[in-house]
């Protein structure tokens, strides 16, 4: 009992970490429609920008919590105003622009930091269950992801920002003439998935080293899930999430991490292959 409870706690918290690194490219690709290629930078900055807090003093739950989603946040609405802005409706240039500005912020992170692996361990010890232990911080790594998509749930469903965001990105024209300021919409949705990605990385930094390529594990997965959901953005992620979490941890436990992400991607091919418009184009229609 104790060993099936210990393993569930790993799948969950296999589930909350892909969860938690796909949310941001969710509210930017499956509620703006931008192809952000740049989104495993932005959980790479994430986590340099809690690195840099905790060595100039900062509390590192502050560094994780605050720093991070503000610094990537204020970056995203930067790349918006100069970069996206202009390429809205032109789906191959947005993803040439932000392939170069993920090349471009690899290379600038390279140059300062170089490649050696930074971080900072994984804090709250381990919890023991019977003759099993588990990482205390695995355990606050679910809480804190399933906080979070409630609460961005909650944003989007019953305030009136959440209304008029989604309403700008159904029909910007219809909200334009309503007066809404559809600009700053958009900047203001761009910068929450840039801050939610950057919230990501540096919860994610304790269990993985951070170097300025890490994004690179994350994004074709982060793709895969949110692709692989469907229309709804967030009912979607986490349905994704927790099924191609769970064939992860499944074959990584069974047979070796490689094959446990090639089992994931067969399991989404099939899925896509069944489902074309995703899981919620047959299931959670109505969802958010």
């Amino acid at each position: 009992m104790d060993a099936l409870l210990a393993t569930g706690i790993q799948a969950l918290t296999g589930i909350a970490s892909l969860l938690l690194v796909s949310l941001g490219l969710a509210i930017v690709f499956g509620m703006m429609r931008v192809i952000n290629l740049a989104h495993g930078e932005f959980l790479m900055l994430g986590a340099y920008s809690a690195i840099l807090a905790v060595q100039a003093g900062a509390n590192l739950w502050v560094a994780m919590l605050v720093v991070a989603p503000l610094c990537v946040g204020l970056l995203g609405a930067v790349v918006e105003r100069l970069v996206i802005r202009r390429l809205y409706g032109r789906m191959v240039d947005t993803m040439l622009a932000t392939w170069g500005l993920s090349l471009a912020l690899i290379g600038a992170v390279t140059m300062v930091f170089g490649n050696s692996v930074a971080g900072f361990s994984a804090p709250l010890g381990s919890v023991q269950i019977g003759a099993y232990s588990t990482s205390g911080y695995g355990l606050f790594l679910i809480g804190a992801t399933a906080v979070l998509l409630l609460a961005v749930w909650a944003v989007l469903r019953f305030t009136p920002v959440g209304l008029i965001a989604r309403g700008t990105m159904q029909n910007a024209g219809m909200a334009a003439a309503l007066g809404v300021p559809t600009e700053r919409v958009y900047a203001l949705s761009f910068a929450a998935g840039a801050a939610v990605s950057g919230l990501a990385g540096a919860l994610m930094a304790p269990f993985s080293g951070v170097v300025p390529t890490m994004g690179t594990a994350y994004i074709a997965k982060c793709f895969i899930t949110v692709i692989t959901g469907g229309a709804a953005m967030l009912a979607g992620t986490a349905t994704a999430s927790g099924l191609l979490g769970s064939v992860n941890t499944i074959g990584t436990f069974a047979f070796t991490p490689v094959l446990g992400e090639v089992l994931m991607l067969g399991v989404a091919i099939v899925l896509l292959r069944l489902l074309p418009q995703g899981i919620t184009g047959r299931f959670f229609r109505r969802a958010l």
